[in-house]
């Protein structure tokens, strides 16, 4: 051991001269009154040097001069050591894993001899058979007081209401009370058992004896009977009326059966290690750890593989909107939980071949699994949540149902990023990661890693909240003005138009989408290593570039940021472009598209509007003219319009419609053919033309009930020297034939106007 500790101090000598000689700069006010040795070279040390270093030393200070000098050692081997390459590493991964199944398997014929001699050990330690005997005597005795102090506490000071299950119909806010209420009962009750049997064995047992005491009652009483308050939390096995999840009975009680079960053996692995670790037998001697592990694995492929159906159900949930995805995740979510099993028995063989198993001894890779299982329920719980949390639809129609269910979609979609984010973080706390250290560049690889996770999940929360209540408010425009999103504005020339906000917000959005995907984007490249500086630098060069080769595209940005500034057209109105007229479908950054309202669609860039007419802003004049014969008096035509205009104030289907009602103009022209009545009224745009349609009914009708004819053009023909009045069949004939001549004339020459004899 002097030998050893020698060899030591020979290697932290020269650490040891460069401090002293550091010491020896300082300023003597600085030093300490006793008297320093010159600074000697490490060429130079001798062990008689060494030793009066060291004499003048205390133990801890040479213990941490030790250690520093160690940690330069390993340092330096680390530094000279070339890096391993992708094939390597493979290579060294797959030698760590098989090498320690074999090495497992080597050492199956020394389980049982092995473990029997662990129980000698134990026996032995403990004064024979009847001192193992009182142990365990003991051990039931401190129980059954933790169990009745936690019944009498559980019985007599918490108590809640148990809903009476004739009543199956209870809300999910009366449902989740009780859960929680009796959860906490359960917890408060286990926290009571704790405290007692921790009190009451420190008074019963001694030092020697708790080292298998704790470990028993923690990993086979304690951690079991914990998973169990979680399970009936969610599944509820004995009542369905309050179940969280969407499962059946049957399997509702096998699965709440088989995680305690699956509990209980995991903390039985973790006990058997500590046992035969502190009874002679180092748990690398019979693998028996190793091969009561793989069981857990195996078992919980079994749990998965059995109650696939009920695994299903219980994910696919009964929201009536579940996605595509949704039901994927439901089917496969049973061989998600195998193939968790079968990865995490991968990744414990492969650490323990490397001979990383400190964690595994804390049970690092159970919470790792269990939190990896529950990442999908996890998601079940938040679309149930989502569907009973979210704000209700408003309004009515197809607007209204489809940003119901965008609006759901988005929920579910930022709480499953969060989720996940948190379940990251506590798997990472697990393994002992600091979360400090990962955010402060302290852990390499895994920082990397790890932060460009969580900027990346971050940015999607902030991608999914600004979509939301942007398409929200899209949402609620559109329901309000009783649009689609869809609508092109109208009948045969548009109508009134979506508002300022809906046809700014499309816009908005889609810029604020890039503009967010593009930060993100870099901070979580910048978080991998790698250095954005050239990123954005070749982005403003080609920015630069974009500027002077497409002025025409920069004219038509700008164009069309002025044109919504001025609020010339909006989504839904009908415009005239310079000849071309349509109503606004769509716009983008760039240009807008007109719907004809034939069908053709036109796409004008902001830049090349010289001009633009909007036929649907605040209101529409429409005129209409009726040609009555000379012999109509005006006054009876003008009292028929004002009642038409009356009546139709009255009807549900077109009073909200008017702005104002149809009225007479009076006599507006006279033509060869009768005298041209004119009304008019206003109404909101897009509304006239059922309006004109309904009034031109309503004319005709009033016109025929009070016996008014609408005047007709007419061909008259004089004969010189023949009585018009007094004419004979010859005479007739003749006249009708020299009316269909002039009639026939007519139609050839562009004039279809009816032709009519004499009366």
């Amino acid at each position: 051991m002097t030998r050893y500790f020698f060899v030591l101090l020979l290697l932290a000598a020269p650490l040891f001269a460069a401090h002293s000689a550091k010491a020896q700069a300082l300023p003597t006010t600085t030093l300490s009154t006793a008297a320093e040795p010159e600074p000697v070279s490490p060429e130079e040390m001798t062990p008689e040097a060494i030793n009066a270093m060291v004499a003048r030393m205390s133990d801890d200070a040479v213990r941490e001069l030790l250690l520093d000098r160690l940690d330069a050692v390993a340092m330096q081997d680390d530094a000279a050591a070339p890096p391993q390459s992708v094939l390597e590493t493979a290579r060294m991964l797959w030698f760590a894993f098989s090498n320690q199944l074999m090495d497992a398997g080597q050492k199956l014929p020394k389980l049982f001899p092995k473990q029997i001699e662990a129980l000698s050990n134990f026996t032995a330690s403990n004064g024979g058979l009847a001192g193992v005997v009182t142990l365990f005597g003991l051990i039931a005795l401190v129980l059954a007081i933790g169990f009745a102090v936690e019944f009498a506490v559980r019985t007599y000071l918490v108590k809640i209401r148990n809903p009476d299950p004739s009543e199956p119909q209870h809300s999910l806010r009366e449902a989740l009370t009780f859960l929680i209420k009796r959860f906490f009962r359960e917890i408060f009750g286990l926290i009571v058992f704790y405290i007692t049997v921790r009190i009451i064995g420190r008074l019963v047992f001694d030092a020697n004896d708790l080292i298998f005491v704790a470990p028993f009652v923690g990993y086979l009483i304690w951690m079991p009977r914990v998973a169990a308050a979680f399970s009936r939390f969610m599944m509820a096995p004995e009542r369905s009326d309050l179940r969280l999840v969407n499962v059946s009975d049957k399997w509702a009680a096998f699965i709440h059966r088989h995680i305690t079960g699956l509990i209980l053996l995991g903390g039985f692995t973790l006990f058997v290690v500590g046992f035969n670790r502190d009874n002679g037998i180092p748990p690398g001697e019979t693998r028996i750890g190793f091969w009561i592990d793989s069981l857990v694995y195996v078992y919980l492929a079994y749990i998965a593989w059995t109650a696939r159906e009920g695994l299903s159900d219980m994910m696919r949930g009964k929201d009536p909107d579940n996605t595509e995805f949704d039901e994927m995740m439901a089917r496969g979510y049973p061989y998600f939980a195998i193939g968790v099993a079968g990865g995490m028995w991968v990744i414990v063989s492969t650490l323990i071949g490397l001979n990383q198993v400190q964690m595994l001894i804390g049970g690092a890779h159970y919470s790792t699994m269990f939190l990896l299982l529950m990442t999908p329920v996890i998601d079940t719980a938040i679309r149930g949540l989502v569907r009973h949390l979210v704000p209700p639809m408003e309004g009515d129609g197809a607007v209204a149902e489809a940003a119901y269910v965008a609006t759901k979609r988005s929920y579910v979609r930022i709480g499953r990023v969060i989720a996940l984010g948190i379940v990251l973080s506590m798997i990472a706390k697990t393994w002992n990661l600091s979360l400090f250290d990962l955010f402060q560049d302290r852990a390499g690889i895994g920082d990397n890693l790890f932060s460009f996770t969580m900027t990346v999940i971050v940015g999607y929360v902030v991608y999914e909240g600004v979509s939301l209540w942007i398409n929200r408010r899209l949402a609620a425009e559109f329901t309000t003005l009783g649009l689609s999103q869809d609508d092109a504005g109208g009948d045969e020339m548009g109508g009134a138009g979506g508002s300022r906000l809906s046809t700014v917000l499309p816009l908005t959005l889609v810029t604020a989408q890039a503009t967010i995907i593009v930060i993100f984007a870099l901070l979580a490249i910048g978080n991998l290593g790698v250095d954005i500086t050239p990123l954005l630098a070749g982005a403003g060069i080609a920015g630069l570039a974009i500027g002077f080769g497409a002025q025409k595209l920069v004219t038509d940005v700008v164009s069309g940021v002025f044109f919504l500034v001025d609020d010339a057209f909006r989504t839904g109105e009908y415009v005239e472009i310079d000849g071309t007229m349509g109503a606004v479908e769509k716009i983008s950054i760039r240009s807008m598209q007109l719907r004809h309202h034939r069908g053709p669609v036109h796409t004008i860039p902001y830049g090349e509007i010289p001009k633009l007419t909007n036929y649907s802003r605040d209101w529409v004049i429409m005129k209409l003219k009726f040609t009555v014969p000379f012999d109509t008096d005006p006054n009876k035509v003008k009292k028929i319009f004002k009642k038409i205009g009356q009546e139709m104030l009255q009807e549900d289907l077109f009073k909200d419609d008017f702005l104002q009602p149809f009225k007479s103009q009076g006599v507006f022209d006279i033509d060869d053919v009768g005298m041209i009545m004119r009304g008019k009224f206003m109404a909101k745009p897009g509304k006239q033309f059922m309006i004109r349609k309904e009034i031109y009914n309503r004319v005709k009708s009033e016109f025929a009930a009070n016996g008014i004819d609408f005047a007709r053009r007419e061909v008259r023909v004089a004969i010189p020297g023949m009585d018009h009045e007094n004419m004979s069949d010859a005479e007739k004939a003749a006249v009708s034939a020299a009316a269909s001549e002039a009639a026939q004339q007519q139609v050839e020459t562009g004039d279809a106007a009816p032709a009519k004899g004499p009366d």
